[in-house]
């Protein structure tokens, strides 16, 4: 609590706030490995206060400003010099839970975020900004799948795996098709802000250089309910991509996306898991078959 008090003084000194009616609570950090509280005044929460390491501030700052019209996105108050920690808007509301419809929520998102994403410079580097640079996507696709596999073991069977290996690599002959774009990286319903049914915001972007179906797959796998191919079809019809997608491959990255969320499901949010495990009956019978 002593850091933080140095940090909210330090503020107020350079005359951001105002001594008077401020309270700062610890709020449960979700996903995200930094410190967040949040910062009331006159009893209303008003600002997060984001304590990590200064290479994650500076992602965070970074991505938040390049999109600072995106009004999904909290506003950046301020960022410490030395990038220890970065202070911007409150979204009120609940992360996960009483969402209402995918198609609803999706919808907003589509149009207010991934439609309005940036193309970056082609000589950068795939993968996550703040983790291994990649020479390719096929690259990130192979680490995503060995992770998966570690994590979901003997929940599948030895074929099923087998399976998946020959889906990213059918996957990955379509890689080198792909435009380079600045992506928010985590972009599911444990970083999605929803009120009274609604998406309100979206937090803790872990920004990733990749194609613009990734972040899509990624939110419509993010949550087990209407993992369905009509709802699917539907939200792909909303977002604007620069390559063409027959069915059969979008149904692939969903595919792959799904498996690697349940990988993440298991470890992380085994809440979901029951309902992710009947998805995947559905769904794998799209998996190539073993020659």
């Amino acid at each position: 609590m002593e850091k933080i008090m140095e940090i909210i003084n330090s503020l107020i000194h350079q005359g951001l706030f105002e001594k008077d009616d401020i309270e700062v609570k610890g709020l449960k950090s979700g996903t995200t490995n930094g410190i967040l509280y949040t910062l009331f005044i006159n009893k209303m929460p008003v600002y997060v206060i984001k304590i990590d390491q200064p290479k994650v501030i500076t992602s965070t700052e970074e991505f938040l400003l390049a999109y600072k019209d995106v009004k999904l996105l909290p506003d950046v108050l301020y960022t410490d010099s030395n990038k220890e920690f970065i202070v911007y808007s409150y979204i009120s509301g609940e992360t996960h839970f009483n969402r209402g419809s995918k198609i609803e929520w999706m919808t907003i998102l589509i149009d207010q975020l991934f439609n309005i994403y940036q193309k970056v410079n082609q000589s950068s580097s795939w993968g996550r900004v703040n983790g291994i640079q990649r020479k390719t996507w096929s690259d990130f696709n192979q680490s995503s799948l060995e992770y998966a596999q570690e994590n979901i073991g003997d929940f599948f069977s030895a074929e099923e795996h087998k399976r998946v290996e020959l889906l990213v690599n059918k996957l990955n002959t379509h890689t080198d098709e792909e435009e380079k774009y600045y992506l928010h990286g985590d972009a599911g319903v444990h970083n999605f802000v929803y009120m009274n049914n609604q998406l309100r915001g979206v937090i803790d972007p872990s920004p990733l250089i990749g194609p613009k179906i990734y972040d899509f797959t990624y939110a419509f796998c993010s949550s087990p309910d209407s993992l369905n191919l009509t709802t699917l079809l539907s939200l792909f019809t909303l977002l604007t991509v620069d390559v063409s997608f027959t069915e059969e491959r979008l149904v692939d990255e969903v595919l792959f996306q799904l498996y690697t969320r349940i990988g993440v499901c298991i470890k992380v949010h085994p809440h979901d898991l029951s309902e992710y495990m009947e998805a995947w009956k559905e769904w794998r019978k799209y998996l190539p078959s073993l020659p």
